[in-house]
């Protein structure tokens, strides 16, 4: 199963960049993507052969999740089911019969961490919320969950080190999520890879390679022994993000 998520920052953006062309090349059963930055509707995007899902924010031009699927999901969940954190479209659940798959746009600590108190109350209502599903059945955990976990993810640790989405709390968060019984897929089989998923757009960043990786596939690590490839494909332009992959028998 090839499993593919994509932050498009704005879908109907991403689509005047050749968003259907590589959602073609790329060839995923399920295809994730965050931060959609719009209602149903809005845009005109219907690949043949897919189911398209999607949770929008209730924010116009703010935040989203949506997935397209091959094979139609048993049942869908929006949202985790607290009512703080479910109004920004943030968390799509699809259960397939041998796995739950969770498309996640994790919230940003923005500029001066003025969110990251928010940040640590979602982190752990989020892993609190993931491991009931994990007591279920196995987890496939995918999305942009805005934390580069250590220095090898992100170009310039010292200068970055208590920046939002490189703080300490962010990271001790993605550590707590790993110790509970998840593994990193790309980390599975990358230990030591250097490769970025998020540029900015500022100082031509991606020019440059100077970036971070903060795009994840996050299976239970029961599953983990499965994984045949972990891709982050850089090569893929039409966001500052990059597509990134899983492939995994189950």
């Amino acid at each position: 199963m090839k499993l593919i998520s994509w932050n498009v920052n704005g879908l109907r953006a991403c689509l005047t960049h050749g968003f259907a062309e590589s959602f073609a090349q790329l060839d995923a059963d399920i295809f994730s993507v965050q931060e959609t930055k719009m209602q149903p509707g809005q845009a005109d995007f219907a690949p043949e052969g897919y189911t398209e899902y999607t949770y929008s924010a209730e924010k116009k031009g703010y935040s989203g999740t949506a997935c397209w699927c091959r094979e139609q999901p048993l049942a869908v969940t929006t949202g985790i089911g607290i009512e703080e954190h479910d109004h920004e479209g943030r968390v799509l659940t699809l259960e397939y019969p041998a796995f739950w798959l969770v498309n996640c746009y994790t919230p940003n600590s923005q500029d001066g961490l003025k969110r990251l108190d928010y940040r640590m109350e979602w982190e752990n209502a989020f892993r609190a919320y993931l491991l009931a599903l994990d007591a279920r059945k196995p987890v496939i955990l995918c999305g942009d969950l805005n934390v580069a976990h250590t220095e090898i993810d992100i170009k310039n640790a010292k200068t970055n080190r208590m920046s939002a989405g490189f703080t300490d709390q962010e990271r001790g968060k993605m550590t707590e999520l790993l110790d509970a019984g998840f593994a990193d897929s790309f980390r599975v089989l990358h230990p030591d890879e250097v490769k970025y998923s998020w540029w900015s757009y500022r100082f031509h960043a991606r020019e440059k390679n100077a970036g971070w990786r903060i795009d994840y596939f996050i299976v239970s690590r029961r599953i983990a022994d499965r994984i045949r490839a972990a891709e982050i494909h850089n090569e893929i332009f039409g966001s500052d993000h990059c597509p990134v992959e899983l492939d995994i028998d189950l």
